[in-house]
């Protein structure tokens, strides 16, 4: 019987006296942009997935590998920094995000910080998610703080509005200052295995885009197969996908650890075969740490240390943060707190 394995991971424990604020949390810079390359049907269509071996793969990381203790709390601070804090709700409002923004700034309370002895990593998510409605407003409010602003776009989240509405608001999206947009791929030319037109359309999108990075939204509880998502990640990173991304986070089934092994040694194949480093953002039902450790687990072993920075790794998430500071705060103190202890502001 295999005992379960302890990780010690790439981030050094928060409360070791040796530890410095630059090993623990070294600043992040955002890596070369994937160009993309050529649409090679022939590779495309010869992809294939062993479903069953894929799930092996996924059950092993819930069951044989844990961070405890002070590696524990170095990796739930490392998924705050990979986190894209998001609202993404019909009634959101001006002043929903504005605490969003200021919770962005100081995700955790300072007294827990501190007695963490992480004061001085300057500990902030990757970045703040919305609507294109709110975009200006994230972006005033979050104006000097480094974080950028992601707008999720193309007729989020069904993404069936006609092509040129769609490529019209990632590019208001874009002037009004999002540095990062969420697209949403036609679900249907994935499962029509027509690649050239999901090709097409995130090639237009890249372009729509500009400077600003793309994460393209597979939708992938709705492809069917795990063979699709393959196919559908491979195509994206050839359009020039910045990042690909498991789901809108409104579909019945969102990020799952098979669809997250798939979806990570497509992004290992791609970059073997062109050198360009492509991001992975899983999105949808990341509610609590164990999961967001999970996570960050599956990137080390299946992509390595490199895709443990927010330019290469993202959580999408509204409610995660809340379980990860009750966790930090049971870690300083011995006790769980109850949720209204972790307020948005």
């Amino acid at each position: 019987m295999e005992t379960k394995r302890k990780y010690e991971p790439a981030v050094a424990p928060v409360v070791a006296p040796a530890v410095t604020p630059e090993r623990a949390l070294r600043v992040v810079t955002r890596s070369e942009r994937n160009p993309g390359t050529a649409l090679d049907l022939d590779l495309v269509r010869a992809l294939r997935v062993n479903r069953s071996a894929v799930e092996r793969r996924a059950a092993t990381i819930p069951t044989r590998r844990t961070v405890k203790k002070e590696w524990q709390a170095a990796w739930l601070l490392r998924a705050i920094s990979c986190m894209d804090l998001t609202t993404l709700q019909g009634d959101d409002t001006p002043s929903n995000v504005l605490r969003l923004c200021a919770k962005a700034q100081h995700p955790v309370r300072q007294e827990v910080l501190d007695a963490l002895g992480a004061s001085p990593l300057g500990i902030k998510v990757g970045a703040v998610c919305v609507y294109h409605a709110f975009v200006p407003l994230a972006v005033e409010a979050l104006q000097d703080s480094g974080i950028p602003v992601a707008a999720v776009s193309t007729g989020f989240p069904a993404g069936l509005n006609p092509l040129p509405q769609r490529i019209e608001e990632i590019k208001a999206s874009a002037a009004a200052g999002a540095s990062e947009i969420d697209v949403v791929i036609t679900r249907a030319h994935a499962l029509a295995g027509d690649w050239e037109a999901l090709y097409d359309e995130v090639k237009s999108f890249r372009e729509a885009c500009g400077s600003a990075h793309m994460k393209v939204i597979l939708g992938t509880g709705d492809l069917a197969t795990l063979a699709n998502v393959a196919r559908a990640s491979m195509v994206a990173m050839m359009a020039g996908a910045d990042f690909v991304k498991t789901s809108t986070g409104k579909e019945a089934v969102n990020a799952t650890l098979p669809v997250g092994v798939v979806m990570t040694r497509m992004i290992r194949d791609y970059h073997e075969r062109t050198g360009h480093a492509v991001g992975f953002k899983p999105a949808g039902g990341i509610r609590v740490a164990k999961t967001a450790l999970q996570w960050l687990i599956l990137m080390k072993e299946e992509l390595g240390d490199r895709w443990l920075r927010s330019d290469l790794f993202r959580l999408g998430a509204s409610s995660l943060l809340t379980d990860i500071e009750r966790q930090l705060e049971h870690f300083v103190t011995g006790r769980y707190s109850a949720a209204y202890r972790q307020p948005m502001v």
